[in-house]
Protein backbone atom coordinates (compact mmCIF):
# COMPACT_ATOMS: atom_id res chain seq x y z
CA UNK A 1 0.00 0.00 0.00
CA UNK A 2 1.19 3.84 -1.30
CA UNK A 3 -0.74 6.66 0.94
CA UNK A 4 -0.64 9.35 -1.71
CA UNK A 5 -1.84 12.82 -0.44
CA UNK A 6 -4.71 14.08 -2.96
CA UNK A 7 -2.37 17.14 -2.93
CA UNK A 8 0.64 15.46 -3.42
CA UNK A 9 -1.75 13.21 -6.50
CA UNK A 10 -2.22 16.80 -8.07
CA UNK A 11 0.92 18.16 -7.82
CA UNK A 12 2.31 15.50 -9.94
CA UNK A 13 -0.17 15.55 -12.51
CA UNK A 14 0.78 19.11 -12.71
CA UNK A 15 4.51 18.58 -13.27
CA UNK A 16 3.64 16.17 -15.41
CA UNK A 17 1.44 18.02 -17.55
CA UNK A 18 4.36 21.43 -17.27
CA UNK A 19 6.79 18.92 -18.73
CA UNK A 20 5.10 17.86 -21.45
CA UNK A 21 6.14 16.19 -23.97
CA UNK A 22 9.26 15.18 -21.70
CA UNK A 23 8.82 13.14 -18.70
CA UNK A 24 9.47 15.48 -15.60
CA UNK A 25 10.90 13.37 -12.70
CA UNK A 26 11.71 13.96 -8.62
CA UNK A 27 12.05 12.21 -5.56
CA UNK A 28 9.59 10.97 -2.77
CA UNK A 29 9.63 11.76 0.63
CA UNK A 30 8.27 9.52 2.69
CA UNK A 31 7.82 7.29 5.68
CA UNK A 32 7.40 3.60 6.16
CA UNK A 33 4.48 2.58 8.19
CA UNK A 34 4.03 -0.08 10.53
CA UNK A 35 2.21 -2.85 9.10
CA UNK A 36 4.66 -2.56 5.81
CA UNK A 37 2.83 0.90 4.57
CA UNK A 38 4.44 3.94 2.74
CA UNK A 39 3.60 7.33 2.83
CA UNK A 40 4.45 9.87 1.07
CA UNK A 41 5.12 13.34 2.88
CA UNK A 42 6.50 15.52 0.22
CA UNK A 43 7.89 15.16 -3.74
CA UNK A 44 10.42 17.00 -4.68
CA UNK A 45 11.15 18.35 -8.66
CA UNK A 46 14.32 17.40 -10.22
CA UNK A 47 16.07 18.31 -13.04
CA UNK A 48 15.92 16.15 -15.86
CA UNK A 49 19.20 15.19 -17.43
CA UNK A 50 17.81 13.15 -20.20
CA UNK A 51 18.56 14.13 -23.85
CA UNK A 52 15.65 11.98 -24.82
CA UNK A 53 11.60 13.23 -24.19
CA UNK A 54 10.99 9.47 -23.21
CA UNK A 55 13.57 8.89 -20.85
CA UNK A 56 14.53 10.57 -17.39
CA UNK A 57 17.47 11.34 -15.36
CA UNK A 58 17.46 12.75 -12.27
CA UNK A 59 19.99 15.35 -11.82
CA UNK A 60 22.62 14.11 -8.86
CA UNK A 61 23.01 17.17 -7.39
CA UNK A 62 18.80 17.44 -6.44
CA UNK A 63 19.22 14.04 -5.42
CA UNK A 64 22.23 14.82 -2.81
CA UNK A 65 20.02 18.54 -2.02
CA UNK A 66 16.46 16.10 -1.53
CA UNK A 67 18.73 13.87 0.65
CA UNK A 68 19.80 16.00 2.80
CA UNK A 69 16.44 17.68 3.29
CA UNK A 70 14.70 14.56 4.06
CA UNK A 71 17.33 13.79 6.79
CA UNK A 72 17.11 17.15 8.54
CA UNK A 73 13.03 16.47 8.69
CA UNK A 74 13.42 12.93 9.90
CA UNK A 75 12.15 11.28 6.85
CA UNK A 76 14.17 9.56 3.73
CA UNK A 77 13.53 9.27 0.05
CA UNK A 78 11.63 6.48 -0.59
CA UNK A 79 11.64 6.66 -4.14
CA UNK A 80 11.27 8.08 -7.67
CA UNK A 81 8.82 9.80 -9.84
CA UNK A 82 8.58 10.53 -13.52
CA UNK A 83 6.26 10.66 -16.00
CA UNK A 84 4.82 8.77 -19.27
CA UNK A 85 3.12 11.63 -21.40
CA UNK A 86 2.29 9.70 -24.23
CA UNK A 87 2.22 6.19 -22.27
CA UNK A 88 0.67 3.90 -19.46
CA UNK A 89 1.83 4.56 -16.16
CA UNK A 90 3.14 1.00 -15.96
CA UNK A 91 6.90 0.80 -15.98
CA UNK A 92 8.09 0.90 -19.39
CA UNK A 93 11.64 -1.69 -20.43
CA UNK A 94 14.16 1.12 -20.24
CA UNK A 95 12.47 1.74 -16.17
CA UNK A 96 12.81 -2.02 -15.65
CA UNK A 97 16.46 -2.25 -17.10
CA UNK A 98 17.41 1.29 -14.77
CA UNK A 99 15.26 0.04 -11.01
CA UNK A 100 18.10 -1.78 -8.86
CA UNK A 101 17.15 -0.74 -5.73
CA UNK A 102 14.84 -3.28 -3.77
CA UNK A 103 12.32 -1.65 -1.48
CA UNK A 104 12.19 1.64 -4.07
CA UNK A 105 9.13 2.80 -4.95
CA UNK A 106 7.82 3.97 -8.64
CA UNK A 107 5.50 6.41 -8.93
CA UNK A 108 4.31 7.22 -12.87
CA UNK A 109 2.56 9.40 -13.94
CA UNK A 110 0.74 8.37 -17.56
CA UNK A 111 -1.99 10.40 -19.56
CA UNK A 112 -4.98 10.72 -18.92
CA UNK A 113 -4.30 11.92 -15.75
CA UNK A 114 -3.58 8.17 -14.23
CA UNK A 115 -1.02 7.59 -11.53
CA UNK A 116 0.45 3.80 -10.87
CA UNK A 117 3.14 3.04 -8.12
CA UNK A 118 5.44 -0.03 -8.08
CA UNK A 119 7.88 -1.12 -5.63
CA UNK A 120 10.67 -2.88 -6.69
CA UNK A 121 11.65 -5.98 -5.25
CA UNK A 122 14.01 -9.30 -6.10
CA UNK A 123 11.43 -10.39 -9.01
CA UNK A 124 11.28 -6.58 -10.62
CA UNK A 125 8.67 -4.06 -9.76
CA UNK A 126 5.34 -5.00 -8.23
CA UNK A 127 2.39 -3.13 -8.17
CA UNK A 128 1.15 -1.02 -4.91
CA UNK A 129 -2.18 -0.22 -4.16
CA UNK A 130 -2.59 3.52 -4.39
CA UNK A 131 -4.61 5.00 -0.93
CA UNK A 132 -5.56 8.63 -0.33
CA UNK A 133 -4.29 10.18 2.43
CA UNK A 134 -6.87 9.31 5.41
CA UNK A 135 -7.34 9.87 8.76
CA UNK A 136 -4.78 7.72 10.95
CA UNK A 137 -6.16 4.42 12.38
CA UNK A 138 -3.80 4.09 15.39
CA UNK A 139 -4.49 0.47 16.52
CA UNK A 140 -3.52 -1.00 12.51
CA UNK A 141 -0.81 2.11 12.32
CA UNK A 142 -2.26 2.53 9.18
CA UNK A 143 -4.02 5.50 6.98
CA UNK A 144 -7.57 4.29 6.36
Amino acid sequence: MFVLPLALRARLLQEACAASPRECCGLIEGRWLKGGGIEALALHPARNLAAEPDRFAIDPADHLRVQRTAREGGAVIVGCYHSHPEGRPEPSDRDRAGASERDFVWLIAGQWDQISAYVVDGAGFQALTLVPEGPLDPARGLRV
